[in-house]
C-alpha cells in the first residue's frame, strides 16, 4: 500500500521555502493587481515556480499519467481521456495531493497561499487540486464553462482557481481563455468540460454571447499562474502544436464554507453534513493571514 498523504497537513519536503509570517510580505501582491481581479475576475502572470520546481513536478506527473491501480485508488476522478474522442486526449484527475509529495507540499506554498488569502478576503481552505494535460498534435479542448456550476454542494460561493503552467502555454498549444467580467453573470448550467466549445451558447442570452467575440488569451511561461473568480467563463482550445500543454489546478475556499449536500463532496470520502463547515482530513486549513485570524 503506498501512504495517503492527505493525513499530513504541512510540507513533507524540501521542494517549497519553509517561511513564517514575517517573511510572508514579499509574496504579497500588490493592490492594483486585488482590484484588477476584482474588475474582470482574473489575475495572470504571477510566479509561483521556479524552473526547479516545475521539473520536479513534472517527474511527479510522467509517474501519475502512467498511474499504477494504487494511485489511481487515491484518485478522486481519474480520467485518461476526459474528451470521448481518441484523436483529442484531455488526461484530467483530481487527488494529485494525496500521492506525491511535490504536488501535495505545493498546496502550503506561500507564493500561492499569500495571493490566494488576499484574492479571497480571509484564510484559506484546501478544496480540490486538478491535473489537466494536453500532449502535442492531438490535445483536446476543456469547453467553456464555470467552476461553480461543478461546485454549488459547497456555500456560499467563496472559491478561488490557481491555474500553475508546468510548460510554457500559449495561443498555439491550447492556452486559457477567459471572458472578461463575465465572473458577475449568475450561476450557468453544466454544457460538458469536454469536447463542445459552442455547447455554452445555448445558456446564454444575447449580450453574453456578444463578450465571447473578445476572449482574453492567458499566456503563460512556465511555473506562472493565473487565478480566477469560480463564476468567470473560461476554457482552452485544442492542441495542434508540437509542444504539449500541461498544468496543475489548485482551488481553495474561505474558510468557514459549509456544504450543501448530505453526499459526499469528492468521490470516495466521507459526506459532510449539509449545513455543517467543511474541513477535516481532506479539507485542511493552508493559510490563515496574521493579525486577523
Amino acid at each position: 500500500m503506498i501512504p495517503d498523504l492527505s493525513v499530513e497537513h504541512h510540507p513533507i519536503s524540501s521542494l517549497f521555502p519553509d517561511v513564517n509570517h514575517r517573511t510572508m510580505a514579499e509574496y504579497e501582491l500588490h493592490p492594483e493587481q486585488v482590484e484588477f481581479f476584482h474588475e474582470f475576475g482574473y489575475l495572470s502572470g504571477v510566479r509561483i515556480l521556479s524552473d526547479e520546481q516545475v521539473e520536479a513536478l513534472r517527474q511527479e506527473l510522467a509517474r501519475l499519467l502512467d498511474a499504477s491501480p494504487e494511485d489511481r485508488g487515491l484518485f478522486y476522478e481519474y480520467n485518461s481521456n476526459e474528451s470521448t474522442d481518441p484523436n483529442h486526449v484531455l488526461f484530467h484527475a483530481l487527488g494529485a495531493w494525496r500521492i506525491t509529495p511535490g504536488f501535495h507540499d505545493l498546496l502550503w506554498h506561500p507564493a500561492f497561499t499569500v495571493p490566494a488569502a488576499q484574492l479571497l478576503g480571509g484564510a484559506v481552505r484546501f478544496w480540490h487540486d486538478q491535473l489537466f494535460c494536453k500532449p502535442a498534435h492531438h490535445g483536446g479542448v476543456v469547453a467553456w464553462h464555470q467552476d461553480y456550476s461543478y461546485w454549488n454542494r459547497t456555500q456560499p460561493l467563496a472559491h478561488l482557481t490557481c491555474w500553475i503552467g508546468l510548460d510554457d502555454s500559449n495561443r498555439e498549444n491550447g492556452c486559457l481563455h477567459y471572458i472578461a467580467g463575465s465572473h458577475h453573470w449568475p450561476d450557468l448550467p453544466i454544457t460538458g468540460l469536454a469536447g463542445d466549445m459552442t455547447a455554452i451558447n445555448a445558456v446564454l442570452n444575447e449580450e453574453q454571447r456578444r463578450e465571447f467575440q473578445h476572449p482574453v488569451a492567458v499566456e503563460l511561461k512556465k511555473g506562472e499562474a493565473s487565478f480566477h473568480h469560480p463564476r468567470l467563463v473560461h476554457g482552452s482550445f485544442a492542441n495542434h502544436s508540437d509542444h504539449s500543454r500541461r498544468a496543475t489546478v489548485v482551488n481553495v475556499m474561505k474558510d468557514g464554507v459549509r456544504s450543501a449536500s448530505n453526499d459526499p463532496l469528492l468521490q470516495g470520502i466521507p459526506a459532510i453534513p449539509a449545513g455543517e463547515k467543511v474541513e477535516g482530513r481532506f479539507f485542511p486549513l493552508l493559510y490563515a493571514p496574521a493579525g486577523r485570524y
